[in-house]
């Protein structure tokens, strides 16, 4: 993961003081684990190219995860791609730079623009070429992509679906480097660190004098904020909001969570299954179901599953509160404990899944489980249009999303043998022409 930064025209050396960093000198410095360098590779009276880089420690990066025994941490692209994790990575080294406070003598070069370039990458993003130059060509940027050619030993040429970006634009030092301590997190796929409300003090620090006009200001603010409701929080700082839109936003996976509670409490059942029950943030909800005796929290990941025995040893009014039962499971494994239950939920599910396997698994679901309903919820894909975004698909793992028809002749296909009524419903804010975000769809076993 690296950052370069290209300058041509009178006064050039001066972004040295700017940087304080001598061009003379190898910046070396090791953070936490990592190795941070940063050098010139040009240095004239009209030129100047430097470029800092990470060399990162990918055991460093999930010492204190609670995930670090996670498989994936060990196949992913987090210690390569330029992320969040290299901002902050790189900010000490660019603080002097990206706060304007060289030494005295040399203020007078903060606020004089350069013709900068700055290039970096590799980029990993679900953000697509167009979605990219919306970020940066607002605010002043001429914006190149590119993406490495592979060759592959039996001579056929492929395209990396890495990227490279390039930004040309007359900048001061500073505005650039805010620029992208601001973006390049709206970039990346997901954060490493805890987001709370300092991270707002942040993005209006660094976000002052340009964030505000953005035409994409919602959007950016959404991605850097999108693992936390303090995104609420800039909301309500909206000076033309009314006051009754100052209400805290429902995020759509609570309003998920609330369409399946009430479905489930329509059904009146005494046994519920939550497949992919990950922390147990629905299981919690499905305990206080009036008239269920059982709840099984079916989720493959074991730390997902211990966060999830922590969560339903915090609830509170235990006297109302049936405590779900963790079982380790897959869907692609047959449970003999799951067989005959009121009801099964898939929520968020199946689009995790390659399709190709998916029949099975409603084989074994319908044919082997037999339950006395099922629902599954999945993204309408027709929907991102309104997220402006594009093709991409709304996480990094999903393997698939459908339309409102592709869902519901998927449904329908799977329900072969005629043993089920369905029933399909939206979750969220409707949309005149792309429906909701969320589709559901409810089987109901048909009475003998």
């Amino acid at each position: 993961m690296q950052l370069t930064i290209q300058a041509s025209g009178d006064n050039v050396q001066a972004i040295s003081y700017l940087l304080s960093k001598n061009p003379n000198n190898l910046y070396e410095r090791n953070h936490k684990g990592h190795l941070v360098r940063l050098f010139y590779s040009k240095f004239t009276e009209s030129e100047m190219e430097a470029t800092i880089f990470v060399t990162p420690d990918p055991i460093e990066l999930v010492k204190n995860n609670a995930n670090s025994y996670d498989i994936t941490h060990y196949i992913n692209d987090r210690e390569f791609a330029v992320s969040s994790i290299f901002c902050s990575l790189i900010r000490s080294a660019l603080g002097t730079a990206l706060n304007g406070q060289p030494k005295e003598e040399h203020l007078e070069w903060v606020n004089h623009p350069f013709s900068f370039q700055f290039n970096f990458g590799p980029v990993v993003s679900t953000l697509s070429d167009n979605q990219l130059r919306e970020l940066f060509e607002p605010i002043g940027y001429e914006v190149i992509i590119t993406r490495p050619e592979i060759q592959y030993s039996f001579d056929i040429k492929d395209r990396s679906s890495a990227r490279t970006i390039s930004l040309k634009g007359m900048k001061t030092l500073q505005d650039g480097l805010r620029h992208l301590f601001v973006l390049i997190p709206v970039i990346d796929n997901y954060k490493h660190y805890y987001i709370d409300e300092k991270e707002i003090e942040k993005l209006e620090r660094y976000g002052e004098g340009w964030l505000d006009d953005h035409p994409m200001r919602d959007f950016i603010y959404r991605q850097s904020l999108r693992f936390k409701e303090v995104y609420s929080i800039v909301e309500n700082k909206k000076p033309e909001m009314k006051k009754d839109e100052k209400e805290r936003k429902v995020r759509l996976n609570d309003l998920r969570y609330e369409k399946i509670v009430d479905t489930v409490s329509q059904m009146h059942p005494s046994s519920v299954v939550d497949f992919g029950s990950g922390e147990g943030k629905l299981s919690v909800r499905l305990g206080f179901i009036e008239g269920v005796k059982e709840i099984l929290a079916v989720e493959p990941s074991e730390s997902a599953s211990i966060k999830a025995l922590g969560r339903f040893d915090k609830v509170k009014d235990k006297e109302k509160f049936v405590v779900p039962e963790t079982l380790w499971g897959s869907l692609f494994y047959y449970d003999e404990r799951l067989k005959n239950k009121d009801v099964i939920i898939l929520c968020e599910v199946i689009e995790h899944i390659d399709e190709y396997r998916l029949p099975k698994v409603m084989d074994t679901i319908l044919h082997d489980y037999q339950p006395r309903a099922l629902i599954i919820t999945t993204p309408n894909r027709e929907y991102n249009e309104v997220y402006d975004m594009d093709d991409s698909l709304r996480h990094n793992d999903h393997r698939f999303e459908w339309t409102r028809a592709e869902f519901h002749q998927w449904c329908t296909s799977r329900n072969h043998d005629g043993f089920y009524d369905l029933r399909f419903e939206g979750i969220g804010e409707e949309h005149a022409t792309q429906g909701f975000p969320t589709q559901m769809c409810v089987f109901e076993r048909k009475e003998d």
